[in-house]
């Protein structure tokens, strides 16, 4: 029995480590699209500056690149939702997950309290059985 919340602790800090891992990558895809988005927004302010600064030549292309760009922001904006929402998911696991390695880990601890109890209660009473027979010898 012992040998089994030891066996299930293991598999359960194992799922946990692995939902942390894949929360992680979640984590790090938000990153990546917001910082596609911040390159995007900075790529635009170049464009609006060329535009501006050369109406006659690149300013009449602007207006398909800006559609093109609004379409991209939106598209990245419809990423980092869908990925905020597995974050939420993947959060909602990892917290079950170490919820129930939590509960194989406080079974474990009461199951070691009580075997310490045991051990030393029979400790006791072997150097109870000593004493008392060093008294009897003494006697």
């Amino acid at each position: 029995m012992v040998k089994g919340y030891h066996t299930l602790i293991r598999l359960h800090q194992y799922r946990v480590d692995e939902k942390r891992r894949a929360l992680g990558e979640l984590l790090g895809q938000v990153a990546d699209l917001e910082n596609q988005s911040t390159e995007l927004e900075n790529q635009i302010l170049v464009e609006q500056d060329v535009a501006r600064a050369a109406p006659d030549n690149v300013g009449m292309f602007y207006g398909e690149y800006a559609a093109a760009a609004v379409q991209k922001r939106t598209n990245l904006a419809h990423a980092i939702d869908e990925v905020e929402g597995h974050i939420t998911v993947a959060q909602d696991e990892m917290r079950t997950e170490y919820k129930e390695l939590k509960v194989y880990e406080i079974s474990q601890e009461t199951v070691d309290t009580a075997e310490q109890k045991e051990q030393d209660r029979e400790e006791q009473a072997f150097l109870d059985e000593l004493g008392q027979e060093a008294h009897r010898r003494k006697k």
